[in-house]
Order: structure tokens, then sequence, then C-alpha cells
């Protein structure tokens, strides 16, 4: 990776999950006007027993050793980055990009990509260097004071809190519904198990499930709530494919936003894109859009 003066690379390891944080923090509060990212989102996906950390990821320090920017090679096709606003403009979105694309050929992977913020910095940058839109998504989220949607359940079915038998069968559930849209490889259970029952501050409540008449989960949901306590975020939500259109996923979503409010949020978000075609099951709850992104991607 070619670097302007002033800047050296170096490789990442668990310990920097901070600086990179903050680093990402910065970035999105300049892009999107808000602060997204938490500490407990990088420490989950880099303490995947698949991810090897400073073999997928690089750093950029500027001339005092502070953390300025960084990449990543996430899994498969997927990719992250981030420079730090006040290092913009010097060629280091560049340099992070080239970086990937690289990295990505040097893995074996067809196409590495990252979603942006429409029209954003990051969109216009990437566009110049010829990555690609791929996809739409959408975050999206329920207003303050809007009322919990009542969603009813088929009789025989129920709905309620996952328990560690059901775990496996709630990755089964979500894994068979993503893998019929995505474009990847099926995710370990271990990889699963980091992302969600132990991600920091994970609470047992936080993954829901339907159960159907035999007592099989047929939807699950993962809720992850932010430190503060005042948004709850559902990361994933599936339904078997034999038990659509039932209304479950409705009735799953609307119980993931009571216990988030049970539990103190006063916001509700999720985020989707136009290969799931689940944006109209979210309108129908009373969510809005409330920011749109471009996957971008390039070929090695």
């Amino acid at each position: 990776m070619t670097l302007p003066t002033g800047y050296a690379e170096r490789p990442l390891v668990l310990a920097d999950a901070a600086a990179v944080t903050r680093v990402m923090a910065v970035n999105e509060l300049a892009t999107v006007g808000e602060v997204v990212i938490e500490l407990a989102d990088i420490v989950s996906e880099w303490q995947r027993p698949s991810f090897d950390v400073s073999a997928r990821t690089v750093g950029v320090v500027d001339a005092s050793g502070d953390l300025v920017g960084y990449a990543e090679c996430s899994g498969g096709s997927r990719a992250d980055a981030a420079v730090h606003p006040d290092h913009w403009g010097r060629g280091l979105g560049t340099a992070l990009a080239g970086w990937l694309a690289a990295k990505a050929g040097e893995l074996g992977e067809p196409v590495i990509g990252m979603p942006v913020p429409q029209d954003s910095p990051g969109d216009r940058l990437l566009e110049s260097l010829d990555w690609f839109p791929r996809w739409e998504s959408w975050v999206l989220a329920l207003p303050k004071d809007a009322a919990i949607p009542v969603r009813e359940l088929p009789e025989a079915y129920a709905i309620r809190a996952a328990t560690p038998q059901d775990h496996e069968q709630v990755w089964t559930v979500i894994e068979d519904a993503f893998l019929e849209w995505s474009e990847r490889e099926r995710e370990p259970y271990a990889d699963w198990v980091a992302t969600t029952i132990e991600r920091p501050g994970a609470e047992p409540w936080n993954v829901r499930v339907v159960t159907g008449p035999d007592g099989a989960v047929v939807a699950a949901a993962v809720l992850v709530m932010t430190e503060d306590g005042r948004e709850g975020y559902v990361s994933r939500l599936a339904t078997r494919k034999d038990q659509r259109n039932r209304g479950l996923a409705q009735a799953l979503l609307a119980d993931a936003f009571s216990a988030a409010r049970a539990h103190g949020a006063t916001r509700a978000t999720l985020s989707t894109d136009s290969r799931t075609g689940a944006l109209d099951l979210y309108l129908h709850v009373g969510m809005e859009v409330e920011s749109t992104w471009v996957h971008r991607a390039t070929r090695p």
C-alpha cells in the first residue's frame, strides 16, 4: 500500500478495536451526523474463531503513531474501512481501497465491497475509483412515540426469549433464510455465537424466537441493545421457508420492539437491503427510512 509522506501502515490486533471504533465514530459523525458504531460491534466481529485480525486488517498511523485510518476484509465479499475526517483529502481512502482489492485477490475472493452512505464522500470516492453499485440498503427506525403494532400469532404458535437449547436452531433458521439471497458461504456456528450470544453486553433475552406446533423454532430475531440502553437494533430477522406468509415475522418484530422498550429503549431500528425484498414488511409495522446506503464493490 502506497501512503502519503508522514503516514505508515501496520497490522492490527484485537487490542486495537477501541482505536478503530474511535476512527469509525468520528467518520460516521462527519458523514451521517450521528455515531452508530460501538466497541462491541468491532470486538464481536474480530473475536470470531474464523477471523484472523492481523491477516485481514490494516491500520494507517500518522507521524505521532495515532491510528487515523483502517480497512478490513471481514470475510467473503464483505469489507469495511474508515478514515478520520481530519485526514480526508490526502489519499488515505484511495490507498485503503487499493489495499482491500489487493487483499481480496490474495484471499481468492472474486469481488469485495462495502456499504457507504449514498452521496457521501466515501460513496463519491469509490465511484471515482470505479467501484460499482451492487445493491442499496436502508436504515429504518420506529418513531420514538409510535405505538408498537399488535400482531397475533396463529393458533399453536408461541413467542419467547430463546434458551441455550434453541441457539443452534436459531442459527439454522437465520442462515438458511439469509443464504437464499446473499452470495456467501454459510457462517460457521461458532462465528454466529461470537457475534450474538458472546457479543459484549449481550443478554439472554436478546434472542427472540417463534416456535411452531411441534415446539421447533420457526422464526427468530436477534436484538442488539446499545451501550446506553436507549436503542434496540434488530440485527437479524428470519422465518423458516415453509412457515412464511403467516405473520410470524411481523409478530416477532413487534415482540422485539416491546422487549427493547421494556428494557429502557426509546428507539427501535434495523437495516435491510434491496436483495431481501423485506422493505415493505418494515414499512407495514410503522418503521420509517432514515438513511440510504449503497454497497459498492470492485473485482480484484
